[in-house]
């Protein structure tokens, strides 16, 4: 099972209202759909020498094997969730992701907003019943996890250093630390990046790694004692 890709931007496509990236991954090159702003935002760059990392949820088929890829694991759990709904398939799936962000979907279920759910494409009136019913009980961490952006993470806008925090939070996921142990230092980071901004040339990669591993490590050692 592929749980994230990080590779080579070789081609983007889109087919329909579907929209794909090629990724070469050590000499393979992965097909992979994505959402609608990630490939605008694609789109309007310079594609190539460009590495991306995407979160993927594989789904297999009888005659096929699909990659679906995130540039969030928020996204991938909650394109998850969604799936989990009987009758909701993946275009469904990438439809209301496309078409809304996390919050929005998360306030229409709590609103019971039967409306904006309909105006997926793919989504009637049961379906929005169905979606709103069986969602509402799994959307505590989503809402959790949105109450938990600091005021300093909004205000992050340059990509480059989002994607920077990113790879610092696949890093350290690699090194096998849970998120419940990754989330809470996520603020100190985003008041570490306006610190490091401020000092020439000491905002990189790996200082935020670093910086990352020495909480974990003093936490770890209270804990311990």
């Amino acid at each position: 099972m592929i749980s994230w890709i990080s590779g080579e931007l070789v081609d983007i496509w889109q087919t329909n209202q579907r929209f794909f990236v090629l990724i070469n991954c050590q000499g393979l090159g992965y097909e992979i759909q994505i959402l609608e702003t990630f490939f605008l935002k694609l789109n309007t760059s310079q594609i190539s020498n460009k590495n991306i990392t995407l979160w993927i949820k594989q789904i297999k088929k009888e005659d096929s094997d699909l990659l679906f890829g995130f540039t969030s694991k928020e996204q991938k759990d909650f394109f998850i969730e969604i799936l989990s709904i009987r009758g909701v398939g993946s275009q469904i799936g990438m439809g209301m992701l496309n078409k809304f962000s996390i919050t929005e979907v998360i306030q229409a279920i709590k609103t019971q907003n039967k409306k904006l759910i309909c105006s997926v494409p793919g989504i009637g009136q049961k379906m929005s019943e169905r979606l709103i019913l069986e969602l509402k009980s799994k959307f505590k961490s989503e809402i959790l996890f949105e109450k938990e952006k600091s005021k300093d993470e909004l205000e992050i806008k340059d990509p480059e250093i989002i994607k920077m925090i990113q790879d610092v939070q696949l890093t350290l996921q690699s090194l096998n630390y849970k998120d419940k142990e990754i989330k809470p230092i996520m603020p100190i980071l985003f008041k570490e990046v306006d610190l490091l901004s401020k000092k020439e040339n000491n905002l990189s990669f790996e200082n935020l790694l670093k910086i990352a591993m020495n909480y974990l490590d003093n936490v770890s050692s209270n804990i311990v004692r």
